[in-house]
């Protein structure tokens, strides 16, 4: 049988650039190649370009994501999408690729960009009874009266972009004295924000992913930051403890696997997302969703594959099984 032809895209627009690209080469390395043909393909704001054995950038031509791998010319039959940020994660790829007919690992257009946007997906899923942290929302430029804000939100609140990944832009805010400065580096992220309480409780982390027509969820990780929040040192640079299995009882990781799936079949998910839950006084709270989660070798994900007794290799080709059915 003829190995299917698997481009796994990696790098994207935003300040996530270099950890999607850790991401991507963990897929390269982990597929099976006596099943797959791999090609790493970048998807930067400089160009997209398939990247050779012997780093030759060969270009994609756009208008049926095309490209030449040396001797000729390759469509592939899946896309593996390990891109964070944009274009990867809102959407657009996924659109782009729907119109194209070319199968891809992650979620669908429209789902991509309902997580992708926390305020439009927490408003969503409030819907369905899901509990998430009382929020505020705001676009640059609009007048704020803070102190309404804070009076709604409480102190500590969470400053957050509300179309970022990767901890980027946010801050944990303790005084009306620092809400502006917190603002101000949202903003740098996001053209919107989304202002939330401090929950108080166990953070947790946790993988859904389609499977055979079964939708599955992996054993929670429980995220101790040595930090005042989950930032980016504590996430990349070590500055955390991911504890897998999560330290919490039986009944409490079956509550946080029942809510996870639930939101998965909720928004109509497909492959692989990463829910992040803070568990306060026994209730999960949603924090976001995640279609494109991290998968380098520091990612939570990775980390929950092996715990569930699985490789990568097995877990990553499932998914462009998943995709190709």
């Amino acid at each position: 049988m003829a190995k299917k032809k698997i481009a796994v895209c990696m790098g994207g627009y935003s300040t996530e650039v270099d950890i999607s690209i850790k991401s991507g080469m963990v897929v390269c390395e982990a597929l099976d190649t006596e099943k797959y043909t791999i090609y790493p393909v970048h998807i930067l704001q400089e160009g997209w370009f398939y990247l050779s054995p012997s780093e030759e950038k060969h270009p994609i031509d756009k208008s049926n994501f095309s490209f030449h791998d040396g001797t000729k010319t390759i469509i592939p039959d899946v896309v593996f999408n390990t891109i964070h940020g944009t274009p990867g994660e809102n959407g657009l790829l996924a659109a782009y690729l729907e119109l194209l007919n070319i199968r891809q690992t992650s979620a669908p257009s429209y789902q991509a960009a309902l997580t992708f946007n926390k305020r439009d997906c927490l408003s969503v899923l409030k819907g369905f009874g899901i509990h998430c942290a009382t929020s505020y929302y705001v676009n640059k430029g609009d007048e704020l009266n803070v102190s309404e804000i804070i009076k709604k939100v409480g102190l500590p609140c969470f400053v957050k972009p509300n179309r970022a990944g990767s901890s980027f832009g946010i801050s944990r805010v303790t005084s009306e004295e620092g809400f502006m400065p917190a603002l101000d580096v949202a903003f740098k992220e996001d053209a919107e924000v989304i202002i939330e309480k401090a929950l108080v409780g166990t953070e947790i982390s946790i993988g859904v992913y389609g499977s055979n027509g079964e939708i599955k969820a992996f054993s929670p990780t429980e995220i101790v930051s040595e930090n005042a929040f989950f930032d980016y040192d504590a996430k990349y640079l070590g500055q955390s403890q991911e504890i897998t299995p999560a330290r919490i009882s039986e009944e409490l990781i079956k509550a946080v696997q029942t809510e996870a799936i639930r939101i998965y079949k909720i928004l109509n998910m497909k492959g692989v997302s990463r829910s992040e839950f803070i568990i306060q006084q026994g209730i999960p709270h949603l924090i976001e969703v995640n279609t494109t989660p991290g998968l380098s070798k520091e990612s939570i994900i990775p980390k929950q594959i092996r715990e569930a007794g699985m490789t990568l290799t097995s877990f990553f080709g499932d998914l462009i099984e998943e995709a190709l059915r």
